[in-house]
């Protein structure tokens, strides 16, 4: 694993809240993910990137990620928190990143976001 996946599997994975965990970088729209095996088809990383271009859309009709519809709790222009029955998505936005994760049955959404936020937190910082 590279850096930045060290980074996500510290921060995210090892929380044992966070299921999968991407590094979406925007211009290239390319992913960087954790962990090993976790793969992001073009198609999806342009519909992260744009799902923070229609947070009003995306509070109406929910987001399509990994063919589930989930149905969206928060959309803002920093973050977007969609939910399918127990599974969810977060998605956080920096200047140049958006990170994305995900939890499953038996995780904690609040654990999940808290540790997603505070990552986040730490690139806005950086200005990644």
């Amino acid at each position: 694993m590279n850096q930045v996946q060290n980074l996500l599997y510290d921060a995210l994975i090892k929380t044992q809240h966070v299921e999968r965990a991407a590094l979406i970088k925007i211009r290239e729209a390319t992913a960087l993910t954790s962990p090993p095996g976790f793969h992001l088809q073009p198609q999806q990383v342009h519909g992260i990137i744009d799902a923070f271009k229609k947070t009003p859309v995306l509070r109406r009709e929910g987001f399509n990620f990994r063919d589930k519809v989930y149905h969206c709790v928060r959309a803002d222009k920093n973050s977007i928190y969609a939910k399918c029955d127990n599974d969810g998505v977060i998605m956080v936005k920096t200047k140049l990143n958006i990170l994305l994760v995900t939890y499953r049955d038996g995780m904690y959404p609040s654990v999940c976001v808290e540790a997603a936020e505070k990552l986040g937190s730490y690139f806005r910082e950086k200005e990644l």
